[in-house]
């Protein structure tokens, strides 16, 4: 008896089928090749007799007209298909945090085993700096390949974090839960009632709710202070400036472009050097003393 359908089903999804797929597999007798066996195993827990066979002749040669499962890469031919499991974009996703707990658990690989927060730590930011670098060089090939580095990380945090202790436990399914409370709460035009908003309303919005969420005393909590110096002083002086809290004087530059500003700050770097000083090491130090200013002029307005 020929293959009455085949039915493709995904190893990512096991037992997730789409209308189609649940139909085709009505009340024929069904047979599953090797790539679909966690989705047969699925279906007889919930009391579907599967035959797995070993290739598409092996099901053709079964009593009936059998609804064939195939998974990735299996072919039956001359049978017709019909859309078994119809994978929803991110569905990669859970492969990575497949391997990645292969490669956690006993039997995988021992540096991946014995890696801690601390010990990951400088990777996350190489892996930013050279997702930074790709995205500069609008290199899209370097793109993909540097932000799936950059997901490694957050998937590895995630596994040891999964591995910790009661109360410093987390997992991927928790950060990516707390990733969309936090978009959907901080988008009220999108998703709440807030109406229609321009781009500076949005940001203005923003900036609101995480006043609201975070409750701090001074625009220097929750800025990075491992950035740069530059981006760390940039983003401090923007905090204060919205807060209305002192900024430091700024330089005059004139009708200065921001390509002439670059070989100023350039030759200030070059001086540096040539009196033996480290100019990012001299700018960490000011703006860690501004850090300071600003947290002492909040303490002292909120204590008013």
């Amino acid at each position: 008896m020929p293959v009455a359908v085949v039915v493709p089903v995904s190893p990512r999804l096991p037992g997730l089928l789409g209308p189609a797929g649940w139909v085709a597999l009505a009340d024929r007798p069904l047979a599953a090749l090797p790539g679909a066996a966690a989705t047969a195993d699925v279906l007889r827990a919930a009391g579907r007799e599967v035959t797995d066979v070993p290739d598409a002749s092996a099901a053709a040669a079964l009593p009936g007209e059998v609804a064939v499962l195939t998974g990735p890469g299996e072919e039956v031919p001359g049978a017709p298909v019909v859309e078994g499991t119809p994978e929803p974009p991110g569905a990669r996703l859970l492969d990575v945090v497949t391997v990645m707990d292969r490669l956690r658990s006993p039997g995988g690989c021992p540096w991946d085993a014995e890696q801690t927060h601390a010990s990951l730590r400088g990777y996350l930011l190489e892996e930013a700096h050279e997702a930074y670098d790709a995205i500069v060089d609008d290199d899209p090939v370097a793109m993909r390949e540097e932000l799936g580095d950059v997901l490694l990380q957050v998937v590895f945090h995630a596994r040891v974090a999964a591995e910790a202790g009661p109360e410093r436990r987390f997992d991927v399914d928790d950060v990516a839960a707390e990733l969309v409370e936090k978009l959907v709460r901080r988008h009220p035009h999108v998703f709440g009632d807030a109406g229609p908003r321009d781009v500076a309303g949005v940001e203005a919005g923003w900036e609101e709710i995480k006043k609201a969420e975070k409750q701090r005393r001074s625009p220097t909590e929750g800025v990075s202070r491992s950035q740069p110096a530059t981006a760390w002083g940039t983003a401090l002086v923007r905090r204060a400036a919205r807060a209305g809290l002192p900024t430091p004087e700024p330089a005059e530059l004139g009708s200065s472009s921001p390509e002439e500003l670059g070989e100023r700050l350039l030759a200030v770097v070059a001086a540096a050097a040539q009196r033996g000083w480290d100019a990012e090491d001299a700018l960490r130090e000011a703006v860690r003393r501004y850090a300071g200013e600003l947290d002492a002029e909040a303490h002292r307005r909120s204590a008013d």
